[in-house]
């Protein structure tokens, strides 16, 4: 079955999606409203399902040379002491890789480049699309329409056509915690290789890059809309006398390169990824917290799940029926999971409540994070063929 496609939202669901979908010999067209899509972002860990969907996109190899494993590191206390270690060797014996980290930025320029210029149309918004009629799905674009077999709806947690699909599903809502995160300007001497550490109602982690660079993230209690004059100032207040490698992490910053967002999160499960022709994707589908670090991973595996359903089912039908059915309850079984995460990890305020969640994780046995990540990582990709 081939067709044409038009896929709202370049980001990486939107141009994984893009990418599977030419793969398997159709047309697509990305439309995305920012003017310039631009190398932005922080740092992302990709597990094995991540990994496993860049390969049926086209794209592993190329992403592999960028990546940095991430073997060693852990969950710490603020004063420096282990309550968890991560077993990276342990973890690629068992999936054939690592977790590995990498700027957003990159992989997203990645996937832009394994894609024609032609493919993107930039500086355009996508508000609405017609599917009413028997044929083909109408795209109001700018002053023109374009016409497709397919929608993808990749356009982010705040999803336009979300609202437009489901009008009376509640909307995202802000879980309670902000997060402020950076890129370090320069290469960073540090002792591992990824670490989170927690505190009460506050969380901060380091993602190592294979540059020597570092992302660094703060996720905090907060009502939403607070910001900072001085985002960075402000983390040095809070943090700065956390374990080493925290304050040299902020020290490495540029003020100006620090991002804060809320975080939102669809924590009323969608009844359906799909509507006629038109399939939700990534963020659109499935919003959730990044206390699992599967947010990406999750829009990865949407990808290559649908390129896989519209190369093998005989209609644009079936194979939505697939996707839907493939894809809503894992993604949404993940998002339950990373909200339990956030409540149990980051979210904790109460001292005895942190007291016996430490010591929870200081007495579990070293198996007990590998069966952690396993629980999401170990996905088996469909094939396009």
């Amino acid at each position: 079955m081939g067709g044409s496609a038009v896929v709202v939202g370049g980001g990486i669901g939107g141009l994984a999606a893009a990418l599977g979908l030419r793969l398997i010999g159709w047309e697509v067209t990305v439309v995305e409203r920012v003017a310039a899509l631009a190398d932005a972002g922080a740092g992302i860990s990709l597990h094995a399902n991540g990994l496993r969907a860049l390969d049926v996109l086209g794209v592993g190899a190329v992403a592999r040379t960028a990546v940095r494993p991430q073997y060693t590191g852990g969950t710490r206390t603020p004063g420096g002491g282990w309550l968890a270690r991560m077993d990276g060797a342990a973890l690629e014996r068992e999936l054939g890789t690592p977790i590995v980290g990498i700027p957003r930025a990159v992989l997203h320029r990645l996937l832009r480049e394994a894609l024609p210029p032609e493919c993107l149309a930039v500086g355009a918004e996508v508000t609405s699309v017609d599917d009413s009629g028997p044929g083909r799905v109408r795209v109001p674009v700018g002053g023109g329409v374009l016409e497709a077999d397919l929608v993808v709806a990749a356009d982010g947690v705040g999803s336009r056509l979300r609202g437009r699909l489901f009008p009376g599903h509640p909307c995202p809502v802000y879980s309670g915690s902000t997060v402020l995160r950076a890129i370090t300007e320069h290469p960073v001497t540090l002792p591992t290789d990824f670490e989170l550490t927690w505190g009460q109602g506050a969380e901060f982690g380091h993602i190592a890059f294979a540059d020597g660079r570092a992302e660094w993230h703060a996720v905090l209690n907060s009502p939403p809309g607070v910001r900072h004059a001085d985002p960075l100032a402000a983390m040095r207040r809070r943090f700065g006398d956390w374990h080493d490698p925290v304050p040299a992490l902020l020290d490495a910053t540029r003020p100006e390169a620090v991002l804060h967002h809320d975080i939102h999160e669809l924590a009323t499960p969608l009844p359906a990824f799909t509507s006629g022709r038109i399939a939700l994707l990534g963020d659109a589908a499935h919003a959730m917290s990044p206390n699992l670090g599967q947010g990406a991973c999750q829009a990865l595996e949407d990808a290559a799940t649908l390129a896989a359903a519209l190369a093998t089912e005989p209609t644009l039908e079936s194979a939505l029926t697939r996707y839907d059915t493939e894809r809503r309850p894992r993604s949404q079984s993940v998002a339950r999971a990373a909200r339990q995460a956030r409540r149990m990890g980051q979210q904790l305020t109460h001292p005895l409540a942190v007291a016996v969640r430490n010591t929870a994780l200081r007495l579990a046995p070293p198996r007990t994070m590998i069966r952690a990540v396993l629980r999401h990582a170990d996905w088996t990709p469909p094939s396009l063929d």
